[in-house]
């Protein structure tokens, strides 16, 4: 794969109400990074708790952040001072330990978090292992909850560009507003620039185009209803094996080259 010796920096986190497509739209986007020639080194973070990002790219990984979060937990509790100076020392040996890695890319899932409670010393702790990590990449892409002070949390302090993922529903509009005035207004997140991806269009572009300014977002591009995505989603088959005139893909293709690969 020719890429480019020295590509740009780029931070790309995509987010939006619950069953909008930002998994398809995320696994679509690694789609096009890699048949990109200036993407280079790409790190995917799932750092949705449902994980559906391995599986709509056909991977499974065998250890996630969560898991390395309660061997943490479960070491504090009931270690000794020594057992615990050690397990920081081993800290980015776990990190990379969780990293699933390919010849095209590489993976990093949050997964669920099973014991409850404020950590925050450990989640920080693991947040500026996986920013050191994330060092070793020009190209990152998290694919997050609906809400963005989860990856503020858990993941990255900023992001270069956020993507609101919303269907052509008012209930998706208005969790997009709310996204965009957290991450905007209220700056739960520090971002470059943000912008709404409206997914499984049929018709009301300027609609949908007209909501978007009333909210104050940009559209990024409008993904059409795609037959191609729903018989890969549900047979199982990998996003990364979808045609490549697939009318959604085409459309993902835009984003990406527009606004991410710019």
């Amino acid at each position: 794969m020719n890429k480019s010796s020295s590509p740009t920096k780029r931070l790309v986190a995509v987010c939006g109400k619950g069953g909008t497509g930002k998994t398809a739209l995320t696994a679509m986007m690694t789609r096009v990074l890699l048949d990109s020639s200036n993407s280079g080194k790409l790190l995917l973070i799932d750092a949705d708790p449902a994980m559906g990002l391995p599986i709509a790219l056909g991977i499974k990984v065998k250890r996630t952040m969560g898991q390395v979060r309660e061997e943490i937990i479960k070491t504090a509790r009931g270690s000794d001072k020594e057992k615990k100076t050690k397990l920081a020392s081993m800290l980015d040996y776990m990190v990379l330990e969780a990293l699933y890695e390919t010849d095209s890319f590489s993976l990093l899932a949050m997964g669920r978090t099973e014991t409850l409670g404020c950590f925050c010393p450990v989640n920080n702790l693991l947040r500026d292992a996986i920013e050191t990590l994330s060092s070793n990449f020009d190209t990152i892409v998290i694919d997050g909850e609906a809400g963005v002070e989860q990856i503020n949390r858990q993941v990255m302090r900023r992001v270069d560009t956020l993507i609101i993922v919303s269907d052509a529903t008012s209930r998706g509009i208005q969790t997009a507003a709310l996204l965009k005035k957290m991450a905007q207004d209220d700056q739960v997140i520090q971002c470059e620039k943000a912008g709404l991806v409206f997914n499984r269009v049929q018709g009301n572009e300027e609609l949908l185009k007209q909501a978007a300014q009333e909210i104050g977002l940009d559209v990024f591009g409008y993904i059409p209803q795609d037959e191609n995505i729903a018989y890969h989603d549900l047979v199982g088959k990998s996003i990364l094996e979808l045609p490549a005139t697939s009318p959604g893909l085409a459309a993902v293709r835009h984003i990406v080259t527009a606004y991410i690969l710019k």
